[in-house]
């Protein structure tokens, strides 16, 4: 029986996701459930040659509970209802004027990749770099740079979320510790080369407003030899900190492993423990306003970081002291948020870096529904929230669509056996799950043979290789 949406409708919805992260693959699978079967037929398309997206490429690789998530994305792939189209780059290899001849909908979901912009002088020298480039190199992301310059024995990390806990993690830890990952072999050559002492995260709030997770908190105190320093003048409570913690179980548990840290740091001052051969500083209310350059033979670089010394202002918020201060480093990292980037032919809002939408409906900038355009994700509503977000907003927007069918596109050419032929005809040497299959198995092999659970393959040459079984 057919579901009431599709009633009247040309059967089967033809639907193209356009990203094969998290949120593309949970939308098709919403999508797939949502109608009886046969009523849908879903085309994935991911610029990569392997799906995944930033549980791939976007998160450290000491997390073992990403595992989790792979697994749960590999069974919606492996029930082959929804193809899968990889290395595949819309608005290059393919465009909107394809998936409008083939598709009756698409669904954008190319989440958000680029670092969100620091406005302050200097922050253009030679070692200051955005935290998503560091992240998609130790990651083994197939399309940076195979090098990285880890020359600094100091390093400022900037910003208060998971995303500077897991760079600053990664620099401070010892790079023998990272063996039992998946990280590739020439990110465990440039970490295990790194001359790293001190690792500086400086946050402009204080511990009671931080955006990070306990278990990411928990996860640095854990690392071996680096010791966790603190400063006794960041925890000074005001009435509003106070309550915070006391209404969050989150901030709650922050406060303790603080706490916990804390004492361990006095006892260690006191000579009672050991000190560790590396040490990440966590700074709080400190505002970065300037990188400060220093000399090198090859011109000028970062040097330093200045910052203004906040106070809390008893409402939960920060007021600047006018005091300020300087740690010398000679590599800095933003790690103030993600940023979308813009698709050809879709509406774009430049502020928030998302596709203008309304709950998932894609729109012009009257706000009116544009015909056949979809967004969810981080595309659709910004870098911001976990997994459970990811599904919610996925299911937001498949509701939509399928309420749309007086909006869908009527395709002149919608028979499946289209886009495979598309494909090959413009040359794109583009992957399959079959493919993926084969380069999974791969890369696993190569873990094995190193008692490893993986190694990762990342020229993209070679993941394409592999994929298609070519020699």
């Amino acid at each position: 029986m057919s579901s009431p949406e599709l009633s009247g409708a040309a059967l089967p919805l033809r639907v193209a996701v356009v990203g094969a992260g998290p949120a593309g693959i949970y939308a098709a699978d919403i999508l797939t459930k949502a109608v009886e079967p046969g009523e849908v037929s879903i085309d994935l398309f991911e610029r990569l040659p392997a799906p995944y997206g930033l549980v791939r490429y976007g998160v450290a690789p000491d997390h073992p509970r990403i595992k989790g998530i792979i697994s749960a994305l590999r069974e919606v792939l492996d029930r082959g209802d929804i193809r899968y189209f990889g290395n595949v780059d819309y608005g290059a290899d393919i465009t909107l004027e394809d998936l409008q001849r083939h598709y009756h909908a698409v669904i954008f979901a190319t989440g958000a990749i680029r670092d969100a912009a620091l406005d302050i002088p200097g922050i253009e020298l030679p070692g200051s770099y955005g935290a998503a480039d560091f992240v998609n190199w130790f990651d083994g992301h197939p399309d940076v740079p195979r090098e990285w310059p880890l020359t600094a024995s100091s390093v400022a990390v900037i910003g208060n979320g998971n995303v500077a806990l897991d760079v600053s993690r990664m620099l401070a830890k010892h790079a023998d510790d990272l063996l039992p990952t998946e990280i590739p072999a020439n990110v465990y050559a440039g970490l295990k080369a790194s001359p790293v002492t001190d690792v500086h995260v400086f946050g402009r709030r204080g511990p009671a407003q931080v955006k990070f997770t306990p278990l990411e908190l928990r996860e640095l105190g854990e690392v071996r030899d680096v010791d966790m320093v603190l400063y006794e003048e960041d925890f000074i409570q005001d009435e509003a900190s106070r309550e915070a913690i006391a209404a969050n179980k989150q901030l709650l548990v922050i406060d303790r492993v603080l706490t916990q840290w804390r004492e361990r740091q006095a006892a260690r001052e006191a000579g009672e423990l050991p000190e560790a051969g590396r040490r990440l500083h966590l700074h709080f209310y400190a505002r970065p306003v300037e990188v400060l350059p220093r000399s090198t033979d090859a011109g000028p670089a970062v040097g330093a970081l200045r910052y203004e010394r906040m106070a809390p202002d008893g409402r939960g918020g920060v007021v600047g002291t006018g005091e300020y201060r300087e740690v010398e480093v000679q590599a800095l990292y933003r790690a103030v948020g993600y940023f979308g980037s813009p698709l050809p032919g879709v509406p774009f809002d430049e502020l928030r870096g998302v596709i203008r939408n309304e709950e998932g409906r894609v729109v012009d900038e009257e706000g009116a529904p544009i015909r056949g355009l979809y967004a969810t994700g981080w595309i659709k509503r910004g870098p911001v929230g976990l997994i459970g977000h990811t599904k919610s907003d996925a299911s937001e927007t498949v509701r939509h669509l399928l309420e749309d069918s007086e909006r869908w596109w009527s395709p002149a050419q919608p028979e499946e056996d289209r886009i495979p032929a598309l494909l090959q005809e413009r040359g794109v040497a583009y992957t399959t799950i079959e493919g993926w299959w084969r380069l999974d198995a791969h890369e696993l092999a190569l873990g094995e043979a190193e008692g490893r659970t993986r190694i990762k393959v990342v020229p993209r040459e070679d993941m394409i290789a592999i994929s298609r079984n070519e020699p």
